[in-house]
């Protein structure tokens, strides 16, 4: 191995392990938003994690980002009492994250606002088809109308998501975060 290849490899190791660290710290993240930013629906709760999975989505390359939403929300899930939505959380708020992209040089873009219509639909109709589905003890018309009834508090939940990330965003995009971790991950 030459030199220069060595010095290669320390490079990709040294972004690697940056983005593991930010990966855990979104996690942990998403999990206090989720947890302890909330409030109570008749439906179970309206929490600000999301806009913590849209910031990750947005700064982590998609693995680490889909990785990071899946174990904080999950954990918020497992550890909040919740564990029967689990398994849809964990599918959900990972395929959430994959709407976004972190390769333009701004957090909030038209990209990226464009992303939230997506992770909104995901969240309302993933949610509401695994309630009907999994949660009713069987699939019929009466179990999916009253889960699609939920729809009106996902969107809630996701447009209070993206009212904080399009603030957060906007401010670490004035701090030129995305450049300052480019210059890091190099």
């Amino acid at each position: 191995m030459t030199i220069t290849n060595r010095a290669e490899n320390r490079r990709t190791d040294r972004g690697r392990l940056i983005y593991l660290t930010l990966a855990g710290v979104f996690a942990a993240m998403i999990y206090l938003l989720t947890a302890f930013v909330k409030v109570p629906t008749g439906a179970g709760y309206t929490h600000a994690g999301d806009s913590a999975v849209f910031l990750a989505a947005c700064i982590l390359p998609a693995p680490y980002a889909a990785a990071a939403a899946a174990i904080g929300a999950g954990l918020a899930d497992g550890l909040g009492g919740f564990v029967v939505w689990l398994p849809a959380t964990l599918v959900i708020k990972a395929l959430a994250a994959l709407c976004f992209t972190s390769k333009k040089d701004t957090i909030i873009n038209k990209r990226n606002i464009l992303a939230l219509i997506p992770a909104l639909v995901l969240c309302a109709v993933g949610y509401s088809l695994y309630q009907g589905i999994f949660m009713s003890g069987g699939i019929s018309k009466t179990a999916f109308a009253a889960a699609f009834a939920q729809i009106p508090a996902y969107c809630v939940q996701t447009g209070i998501g993206a009212a904080i990330f399009i603030t957060a965003g906007t401010a670490l995009d004035r701090m030129k975060i995305k450049r300052s971790l480019a210059k890091k991950t190099l």
